[in-house]
């Protein structure tokens, strides 16, 4: 299950690092109820990154703009 927390809660570090180590997935920030950021241990993006759950930069980026009609 997605980890959901509130930005005030990143004024304890420690614990969001904790979090962060501890799930196995991002962890999503919320601001004012809305999504803001989403957060990762280097270990989750490195082990991502071996088992090949990544894009193209350019490419992502240009499917986002054409899907919203972006120049």
């Amino acid at each position: 299950m997605p980890q959901i927390i509130p930005i005030k809660d990143l004024k304890d570090t420690a614990a969001v690092s904790d979090l962060c180590h501890r799930v196995d997935e991002p962890v999503f920030i919320t601001k004012n109820g809305y999504g803001d950021m989403v957060l990762m241990s280097i270990e989750i993006s490195e082990a991502q990154i071996k088992s090949g759950k990544t894009k193209d930069a350019k490419k992502a980026l240009k499917s986002v703009r054409d899907k919203y009609g972006l120049t």
